[in-house]
């Protein structure tokens, strides 16, 4: 039987020697969450079937249940020979929603806490030569004040702007075999001023850690150090320079090696920074014309049915005209990033925060763990040009946010990664930022004219839309959500979009050049984001359909793409 998602989910870090774990495991829902007193994980069957990667509201998992799970239980039975089993066996999820607990043997070898990111554990003295069975136990609750849930509905049905939910296990699982001195991790600080890279990586064990750069098949490039554990810093001169740029994602291949180990990896040779009313990558100011991209799919829910489909979404984008996204309320997954590393494409880092009590200190431990977790997991990527832990904080449960908590998030992710800017909360309410950036759904191209044109002088309540909870203090702004004009082209009357719909494709297209053309010709904005590339089950105001099909002719999304490449002065 073919493996569903079979490539490796992260090239960023890819060793030759692993194991893809994904396909049909065992599988039972626990509702009564009594599966642990019931000692499931000693079980030798359940009650059921999935095919994993996919989460069982989706309908690639073959079970397509849509009501609430308050836990799921997995299980498969894996065979190792002497050769595997000679160093250390690193079990990898790449996402399990939300709260993780792993027996190998029906031993308990590890527990995690958080829905969007990848974690690991080094079963090596559990498993044996022959047959070993892993269970899984996944508890998710998207109603708790203290679990961020994304997009996922917390009522039964889908509403609105919020969808199909996710429970489980939604990302590759894999296992990897390695030495028992092996690479733990890597991090790349291009620097293209001085045409050069510094990795700092952090090694288990004694010995030399050598890296080899190239480009295009090419050596550019290399260094050693000797290591007693922990981590060591290689500084690469690089003999040519190839600059990462949007459309043209030129990257360096890495290989590294310690001792028996080997890892194949990569960086762009790119700098990010904010100067005065500009976005500069590379000292060159680039106008983002960003378009939100929110990693739902018809079949699959969270996760892509395909690599090809990852691909596709970017390719849509780019072909639209836009040169980047906002990957919005979801931490997406790094076989995604890979692509738009590869294709030249700027993506903002953002987390799963709605749902989150951001209104209550005590929540902030949970929070802050694992957006440490996606910061420091996605820090290599290229594309990534800045951060954004939380989206539009509106009151929780009639609470106003907490104002320290943003301040502490924002200098948190300033202290994991000093390389990129970070936007404390996207649209409002803005505490700590290094970007002032508004959501702006008014569809009246000249009522949207009029207030833009007054930034960043004039009256700030023309342009900020709660002067109440958030003051301007000078920074650069861009305009990351706008538009969502909904388009139905199925006229499902339950669709749901942003204010009154056009109702012809020429009042579409006029409202839609005039709305983008409001934030281009102002010089003090550098960048925008249109909702959205494509619809999601009921919202229906994206440029394609759910199954990603052209809403419009040919023409008329060429038009569309001319709208968006219109050249600006900040170029």
């Amino acid at each position: 039987m073919s493996i569903p998602r079979p490539e490796h989910p992260n090239p960023q870090f890819e060793r030759e020697n692993w194991l893809n774990l994904n396909g049909v495991w065992e599988f039972e829902i626990d509702n009564s969450k009594s599966g642990i007193d019931r000692k499931l994980y000693l079980a030798d069957h359940l009650g059921g079937s999935i095919t994993v990667p996919f989460c069982p509201e989706s309908e690639l998992s073959g079970v397509g249940t849509k009501d609430f799970m308050n836990a799921v239980w997995y299980r498969r039975s894996f065979v190792l020979d002497d050769s595997q089993l000679s160093g250390s066996v690193i079990l990898h999820f790449g996402a399990a929603d939300y709260e993780t607990i792993v027996w190998l043997n029906g031993a308990e070898v590890g527990r995690h806490i958080g829905g969007y990111t990848s974690f690991e554990f080094d079963i090596s003295s559990y498993v044996h030569s022959g047959e070993n069975s892993v269970t899984v136990c996944v508890f998710d609750d998207v109603r708790a004040p203290y679990q961020p849930r994304g997009k996922q509905s917390e009522l039964y049905y889908s509403h609105d702007c919020d969808y199909t939910r996710t429970t489980g296990i939604w990302q590759t699982v894999w296992l990897e075999f390695m030495p028992k001195n092996y690479i733990r991790s890597v991090k790349f600080y291009p620097d293209p001023e001085n045409q050069k890279v510094t990795l700092i990586a952090d090694l288990c064990g004694f010995g030399r850690l050598c890296a080899e750069v190239t480009y295009d098949g090419k050596p550019v490039g290399g260094g050693f150090g000797e290591s007693h554990g922990g981590p060591l810093t290689i500084e690469i001169p690089l003999a040519e320079k190839h600059l990462w740029e949007v459309g043209k994602g030129r990257l360096y291949g890495v290989r590294l090696t310690f001792g028996g180990d080997e890892v194949k990896s990569y960086f762009g040779l790119r700098s990010v920074r904010l100067d005065s009313k500009k976005f500069l990558i590379n000292e060159k100011s680039v106008f983002q014309r960003l378009v939100l991209d929110q990693g739902f799919y018809p079949d699959g829910i969270y996760t892509a049915p395909s690599e090809a489909a990852l691909i596709r979404d970017i390719e849509l984008s780019m072909a639209l005209g836009f040169n980047g996204a906002r990957l919005h309320q979801k931490v997406f997954e790094p076989r995604f990033l890979y692509h738009c590393d590869r294709l030249g494409y700027l993506v903002w880092g953002e987390y799963a925060d709605w749902g989150f009590d951001h209104s209550d200190p005590a929540n902030l431990g949970g929070f802050l763990n694992e957006w440490s977790e996606a910061v420091g997991r996605d820090f290599n990527h290229p594309a990534i040009i800045g951060w954004c832990p939380f989206n539009e904080t509106w009151d929780y449960r009639g609470k106003p946010q907490d104002d320290r908590i943003l301040e502490t998030v924002y200098r948190f992710t300033k202290l994991l990664d000093p390389t990129r800017p970070c936007i404390d909360t996207s649209g409002h309410f803005h505490v700590a930022t290094d970007i002032f950036d508004i959501h702006d759904y008014e569809q009246s191209p000249e009522v949207f004219r009029k207030k833009l044109v007054n930034f960043p002088s004039g009256d700030e309540r023309a342009w900020n839309p709660f002067p109440d909870r958030q003051r301007y203090g000078g920074q650069p702004m861009f305009v990351s959500e706008y538009g969502g004009m909904r388009w139905n082209k199925s006229e499902n009357s339950d669709a749901w979009g942003y204010g009154d719909a056009p109702k012809t494709e020429e009042e579409f297209l006029n409202r839609l050049k005039g709305l983008t053309d409001a934030i281009m010709d102002n010089p003090n904005i550098f960048g925008l984001c249109y909702t959205q590339l494509y619809d999601v089950e009921q919202e229906a105001n994206g440029i394609y359909t759910y199954e990603r099909e052209a809403k419009f002719d040919e023409d008329k999304m060429r038009k569309i793409r001319e709208i968006f490449e219109r050249k600006v002065g900040r170029e």
